[in-house]
This record gives C-alpha cells, sequence and structure tokens, in this order.
C-alpha cells in the first residue's frame, strides 16, 4: 500500500489520512468483522479512483466516498447472505460448532460491549450514527447519501442515541448493582 501511496500524489495522501479513519468506522459499524471492513474499503477506494479518473483523479468529496462504500457493503452483503445460505446447507450435517471462528478480544469489555450494542441496532439508526460520528457528515449530508430528509436523518440518530443510552444503563444498573 505505501508504494502505490507514494504514486497518488499528495491530494490523495492528505485525502487520506483524513478520512481513511472516518471510512474505516463507518466499514467497521456495516461488516461483522475487522477484516471485512478493510476490504470493504479498498474495494471502495479502488471504485472511487476510477470514478475520479474522468476528474484528473483529484479526490473524491467525502459524501461520495461513504455512498461508494454503502453501496458496496450493500452487495457484499447480499453475495455473503447468498454464500452463508450454502455453507449452511453443508454444515448441517456437522454436530460440532467450529470454535476456531471465534474472534478474540482485542478491546476493553466496555468497548465490545458498546460495538455489540451499536450492532443490535435497527439497520437504519446504525447507519445514520456511524455516519454522524465516526464519519463527521452532517444531517445534510447524511440525508443527501440516504435519500431521506434531513429531519429523518437527525430523527434517526437521536433515537440511536436513545435506544443506546437505555440499553448502556440498564447493563450498568445490572453490573454495578
Amino acid at each position: 500500500m505505501d508504494q502505490r501511496r507514494d504514486k497518488l500524489g499528495p491530494q490523495w495522501k492528505t485525502w487520506l489520512d483524513e478520512s481513511a479513519p472516518r471510512l474505516l468506522a463507518y466499514a467497521r459499524a456495516r461488516c461483522h468483522s475487522a477484516e471485512e471492513a478493510e476490504d470493504l474499503l479498498q474495494d471502495a477506494l479502488i471504485k472511487l479512483w476510477s470514478y475520479q479518473e474522468e476528474r484528473g483523479h483529484r479526490p473524491p468529496d467525502l459524501p461520495l466516498a461513504f455512498s461508494v462504500m454503502r453501496y458496496l457493503g450493500l452487495d457484499q452483503g447480499r453475495r455473503k447472505g447468498r454464500r452463508e445460505k450454502r455453507d449452511k446447507k453443508i454444515i448441517q450435517f456437522q454436530k460440532e460448532e467450529d470454535h476456531w471462528l471465534d474472534p478474540t478480544m482485542e478491546e476493553t469489555e466496555e468497548a465490545e460491549i458498546l460495538r455489540q450494542e451499536v450492532d443490535a441496532l435497527p439497520d437504519k439508526l446504525r447507519e445514520v450514527l456511524t455516519l454522524k460520528i465516526w464519519g463527521g457528515l452532517t444531517f445534510a449530508e447524511i440525508g443527501k447519501l440516504l435519500s431521506i430528509s434531513n429531519n429523518t436523518a437527525a430523527s434517526r440518530y437521536r433515537y440511536a442515541l436513545e435506544q443506546l443510552q437505555k440499553k448502556l444503563k440498564h447493563l450498568k444498573q445490572t453490573n454495578h448493582g
């Protein structure tokens, strides 16, 4: 990747330095593993590079990047769903679970709980939440990206925060008694 970045030019380097963490956070919210998120980000960057060819390979606007990632993520999800159905037919004959697939705990317990609670949110709420917090987009940009009104984007964000607050408050009371 570093060799490729040297060929990109200073505009793309700057854009990647500023945007890649946001895009990766959005990808992680859409995917079930860090590896899938990194693959999604890489696919999006390749697609964006080809989109920007007719514009002199200038870096794209951030909302365009999120839009490309969203559609690639939807495609990836459909492919994964079809693959999982095929795999279930094969695996149904096995009696033991594949314990080697369990992810290792890389972060603190609280971060893992928060990630699980964010993952448990309905797709519409989770998507707006990640675009707003980790993507740094405005409600207007989110609305345009998702083809919803600014008020709908703001409402979904507010509902997501309220649901997280209720779940985490309940967990805190349960754990600390």
